[in-house]
């Protein structure tokens, strides 16, 4: 299993903090919300990390870089850096990882923060985290059909759609076939 952490962004809305740290790696409780999430999803998976790949920003330096491969040292996997330079979107910043993108992986937002308890269903071949919201037109929300299957993803509706919020994890089976989505576009 690999999780793909894309954390290239620059935090404007967190600034001051954010001036002289990225935000991800911001300290809640004394410990970087980066490497809480990659710890938290490793405990959700319960199997064996075989890559953590972080996609950055450059500016980030390399005392940032040795830090988030410690990270994934820490869980036994091997740690890959990657660079976005330009804000291009999230699937721009998958993209930047496309060395990585083999295999079931787990895409992660660096600030996402989770406390769960929920199992993954390797079998399934992909899936979208969500959360009930009170406010939905505040975030990305899934439609779901009679199924319980996901039939869209409505970005900050101004209209009621769900209340199921996206909450930026996601699992592929295959994450190639992600990859191969986005080449297209």
């Amino acid at each position: 299993m690999k999780i793909i952490v894309p954390m290239a962004g620059r935090g404007s809305r967190l600034r001051p903090h954010t001036l002289t740290i990225p935000k991800p790696l911001i300290p809640i409780a004394g410990k970087p919300i980066v490497h809480r999430l990659v710890e938290d999803i490793a405990g959700v998976l319960n199997q064996s990390i075989e890559e953590v790949a972080f996609i950055i920003h450059e500016s980030f330096g390399k005392k940032v870089e040795e830090e988030l491969i410690a990270i994934a040292q820490k869980l036994g996997a091997k740690g890959t850096i990657y660079y976005q330079n330009e804000a291009l979107g999230t699937g721009h910043a998958i993209m930047c990882a496309k060395d990585s993108l083999s295999g079931p992986a787990v895409i992660a937002y660096a600030d996402t923060l989770i406390r769960a308890n929920f199992d993954l269903d390797a079998n399934a071949d992909s899936v979208i985290w969500v959360k009930q919201v009170d406010q939905p037109e505040a975030f990305g929300v899934v439609n779901l059909n009679e199924a319980n299957e996901i039939i869209e993803l409505v970005e900050k509706p101004k209209e009621f759609v769900s209340d199921l919020a996206v909450i930026g994890i996601y699992y592929f089976k295959d994450i190639a076939v992600l990859k191969n989505e986005l080449q297209l576009v």
